[in-house]
């Protein structure tokens, strides 16, 4: 089996060597899945099955277990993670719409050498700081570092555009899956979003420490949860630091306070920005966010299509926060496009944060879950280039801990905690007074205007014991959308005053929305908000029905939506 041989020898000086093969290009022996959900048998083809059930053997050798309490137990019996990817089968990826290659070529250098990376002992600890509350002295050593890493060889896969290119490969399709290569690897609007970028930062964050020989250097962090953050950092403004970009939206330049419900305009109501910003981070850190996969994703392992549904976060604030510094096009670059956004500095700022706020939403959970043991998440592989240009094989049981991984956040306020939103109207009738149809006569539809449709409520008037033990979601499943344009819809529920530019309501229950990817194809996803917390601020759980209000905000033409329904999860 000498496809997979591994050396587990440390190459002092990796091969670097650009890829140029072809992404489309078929092997003879592999391994399909079919995990189509509309079969009623799951379809295995296996050609030369001794090499494909060693090669699974190893990779469940390599991968471990993550021992720890508290995590939920959901583990397959024939588990199949995401592999890490072959560099060598990395291409520029198609647009899926033309039949024709991209104009980027991501694809990062080759090495002779990949080892497994084991976290090295934690002597010092790493320091994120707050960007704006960033001292003289961190900055001018931020500056630095950014400086020596864009002088680096353009084959250095510590290169600042090498660094970059990692996003782009990873996030616009160009690795197949090992084992199907008629499926490609995406570590978006799934439950691979958070540890993904979470090894991302950590690498790139110990390139800049060794490149000025500071082993304690952290990231900053764009604190744009907090009133006093809701600004783009000084350091990333000025034009003459290696910090600045210049494709950054102009409107959205210091003083402008950020706006985590951006949908490509403006608010229009701008003295609601930070009151909706702090409502907004209520719903996904806490009330939307009580599931494991309804924070970190859906679940997404080999076999299976990309983009089965992106977490609280990711379809939220974050999206918002890349398309707002995004210029103010239809493509949005650099922060407003997923194969040019690592090119902006900012970038790191703003997925710090996004890392930061996976550990407060962590310590928000108490005694709860706050991991997945599915083994299809926890023995995932990535590959990464280290601090010393070595590539190095990754897995997401190990990012599980930042304090385990050498690094921690200056502590801040996190006011957002407090702003619970609160019903304009209670106990409202508009539900069924509304005339709106049932939603089993409506879809699919094409979002290119408002829809309202009434749900039926399966279970009402459930006891305190009931909630405790389920969750009530509105599920929105099928939407389908054009990844290479920007998209968003909100979603309200029981709204009598029928303004979708005011969000800081329990009528508003979130969000969908999508940042376009360099190439073009139509994905078909999901979302799921929580709905117990928001029926008893509405005071209408008694209700047969709740009026559900799709309201498009950015891209309708492009998005369709399949179905509407209520469930229940424990």
């Amino acid at each position: 089996m000498a496809a997979f041989l591994f050396s587990w020898s440390i190459a002092t000086t990796p091969l670097a060597k650009q890829s140029q093969f072809v992404l489309h290009e078929k092997r003879n022996n592999r391994l399909l899945v079919s995990c189509d959900q509309n079969q009623t048998d799951s379809k295995i083809s296996i050609e030369n099955s001794d090499e494909k059930f060693e090669r699974r053997n190893l990779l469940l050798g390599m991968g471990g277990l993550y021992g720890a309490s508290n995590l939920l137990s959901v583990s397959p019996a024939f588990a199949t993670p995401i592999a890490a990817p072959d560099f060598a089968k990395c291409g520029r990826g198609t647009n899926l719409n033309t039949g024709q290659p991209l104009d980027v070529n991501c694809c990062p250098p080759l090495s002779t050498e990949i080892i497994d990376y084991k976290l090295p002992p934690v002597t010092k600890m790493r320091f994120r700081p707050a960007a704006h509350l960033a001292t003289e002295e961190y900055i001018a050593k931020f500056e630095k570092a950014v400086e020596l890493m864009k002088s680096l060889p353009a084959d250095d896969p510590r290169n600042f555009m090498q660094q970059a290119n990692v996003h782009c490969a990873y996030c616009n399709l160009t690795y197949e899956q090992v084992g199907d290569s008629d499926l490609r690897i995406q570590i978006h609007n799934c439950w691979h979003f958070f540890p993904w970028h979470r090894w991302y930062l950590y690498f790139y964050e110990r390139i800049l420490g060794k490149l000025i020989g500071d082993h304690t250097f952290g990231l900053p962090f764009w604190n744009w949860d907090n009133p006093e953050g809701m600004v783009i950092p000084a350091m990333f403004s000025n034009s003459s630091s290696p910090l600045y970009n210049s494709r950054r939206n102009v409107n959205h330049l210091p003083p402008a306070t950020a706006d985590l419900a951006y949908s490509g305009k403006d608010a229009k109501h701008p003295s609601k920005i930070i009151p909706h910003n702090l409502t907004l981070m209520y719903r996904e850190m806490i009330r939307h966010a009580r599931h494991l996969e309804d924070f970190y994703g859906a679940k997404y392992s080999t076999g299976s299509k990309p983009n089965p549904g992106p977490g609280t976060v990711e379809r939220g604030s974050h999206t918002a926060m890349h398309s707002w510094v995004g210029e103010a096009t239809r493509t949005g670059e650099d922060m407003g496009n997923f194969y040019s956004s690592g090119r902006d500095t900012l970038f790191f700022g703003h997925h710090a944060n996004v890392d930061r706020l996976w550990t407060v939403w962590q310590d928000l959970r108490g005694s709860k879950s706050k991991h997945f043991t599915d083994t299809d998440w926890l023995n995932t592989n990535f590959l990464f280039y280290d601090e010393n240009a070595q590539l190095v094989r990754v897995k997401v049981a190990d990012t599980l801990d930042n304090i385990r991984m050498g690094y921690d956040f200056q502590k801040v306020d996190i006011p957002w905690q407090k702003n619970k939103p609160k019903a304009r109207v209670k106990k409202s009738k508009v539900a069924s007074t509304s005339g709106a149809p049932s939603s089993d006569s409506v879809f699919p539809v094409k979002l290119d205007k408002v829809v309202k449709v009434l749900v039926p409520r399966p279970k009402k008037s459930r006891s305190k014991k009931d909630k405790e033990n389920e969750e009530e979601l509105l599920t929105i499943e099928g939407i389908e959308v054009d990844t290479a344009e920007f998209v968003k819809f909100d979603v309200f529920v029981n709204d009598e005053d029928d303004d979708p530019y005011v969000l800081d309501k329990a009528e508003y229950a979130g969000c969908f929305s999508q940042l376009p990817h360099k190439n073009s194809s139509r994905v078909n996803t999901k979302i799921r908000l929580g709905l117990t917390e928001l029926l008893e601020d509405l005071d209408c759980e008694d209700d047969e029905y709740i009026l559900v209000t799709l309201v498009p905000k950015a891209g309708g033409e492009e998005i369709t939506i399949g179905g509407i329904k209520i469930i229940y999860v424990s």
